[in-house]
């Protein structure tokens, strides 16, 4: 087909299309190397676009090609309750973040699909709970529920032992966990309970602490059956009720309050120092600034010290700094390898549904390729670690 030829397109999908992927008309024009008035008239149904145009909204928006050629837009379920607390930016979304979001509810419709023909249970196991409800007491429970005493939760290596633990724990409950890149300014996680199977996605380019607390965090909204993208920090400025049940929730489920007590007082002569908040961050794989939250909330520390100290901490808190693991090597330039990078984003649970409906030939090999984004030559590695 001739780049140059005008392509009949409905007006309204054209506008559905660059709206719903977070894109300003004067970003479209630039994409295109046009004006804004030649945009608004293709919106207004006064001009066709080429298909020069159409195929780099295409590649802008991660779209289909098909889709500027549908009769109508699609209705699709709204964007996450914004819990983010951003001035000026309510419900206004970094277009990667959109597109994080939308691929994350294309994979929770195909797992859910794909769960039916393997008669996989989709509905959590879990028991939803309200903000009336003292959110340390269920903390514990489920601290009890995965067996995550004091000695194990320090025994792990690193924190990337600990969330893989948890991960697997959400699984076994049918919730799935994803990882992906957002900019880690505009969110750092969100929760999806308004369909099957419940999803929590956190940030892959947050620290792992911090992505740890997301986790729990996010867990929180899923327990109160939420539907919402935030971004979870420990901070005592949180006006928003929900938000505090959740952080509480957190804190507690990752330093219970009894073992931070005793922490804290066993280290109370040196316990703001730098090497003793680095050396407990690394016990219980938590970040510097959770630590910080709990001395407040318990005393230790005032007001006026927790800001001074958790100012030194801020820089950090936005940069993967651990060794050894999936952050350290993409750093080093190149990417991880394809496999390690599906079971890091996508997870056991996801991986096992699209292998068996590929062993059961309910899907193709090339579908569960795309499924799973990876090359044809990962496939058998991928299975294998995911089995493992």
């Amino acid at each position: 087909m001739p780049r140059s030829l005008k392509v009949e397109v409905n007006p309204k999908v054209f506008k559905w299309l660059r709206e719903s992927s977070g894109w300003s008309i004067e970003d479209v024009a630039k994409r295109l190397k046009s004006s804004i008035e030649v945009v608004e008239a293709i919106e207004k149904g006064e001009r066709q676009p080429t298909f020069r145009q159409l195929k780099e909204l295409s590649n802008a928006y991660k779209r289909p090609l098909a889709s500027f050629l549908l009769s109508v837009p699609i209705k699709e379920r709204p964007l996450p309750k914004d819990y983010r607390m951003l001035s000026g930016k309510k419900d206004v979304f970094d277009k990667s973040t959109i597109y994080i979001i939308r691929k994350v509810r294309n994979l929770q419709e195909i797992s859910k699909e794909l769960s039916i023909n393997i008669n996989y249970p989709t509905k959590p196991k879990v028991k939803r709970v309200t903000i009336k409800q003292n959110p340390e007491d269920i903390s514990a429970y489920y601290r009890e529920l995965f067996e995550l005493t004091e000695k194990k939760q320090r025994k792990y290596g690193t924190p990337y032992e600990m969330f893989r633990y948890l991960r697997d724990n959400f699984e076994e409950m049918n919730i799935l966990i994803f990882q992906f890149p957002m900019p880690i300014d505009d969110a750092r996680a969100f929760a999806l309970t308004d369909d099957l199977p419940n999803v929590i996605v956190v940030n892959k380019k947050d620290t792992i602490e911090a992505r740890l607390f997301s986790l729990m965090h996010e867990f929180g909204h899923v327990l109160l059956g939420e539907t919402v993208i935030d971004f979870p920090d420990i901070s005592i400025l949180v006006d928003n009720r929900k938000e505090l049940w959740c952080n509480t929730f957190a804190s507690s489920f990752l330093l219970p309050k009894k073992i931070a007590n005793s922490v804290f007082k066993t280290e109370r002569k040196a316990l703001t120092e730098t090497n003793t908040l680095n050396r407990l961050s690394r016990k219980y794989k938590v970040s510097k600034a959770m630590l910080l939250y709990n001395m407040l909330k318990q005393n230790f520390i005032t007001r006026k010290e927790y800001e001074a100290i958790l100012e030194r901490y801020r820089p950090e808190e936005t940069e993967p700094v651990d060794e050894g693991d999936e952050d350290k090597e993409e750093k080093k330039g190149g990417g991880i390898p394809s496999d390690r990078r599906c079971l890091s984003e996508v997870g056991n649970k996801f991986i096992s549904i699209v292998a068996n409906n590929y062993d059961r030939n309910y899907i193709t090999f090339t579908d569960a390729l795309n499924y799973l984004s990876i090359r044809s030559k990962n496939f058998d590695q991928v299975l294998a670690k995911a089995r493992k």
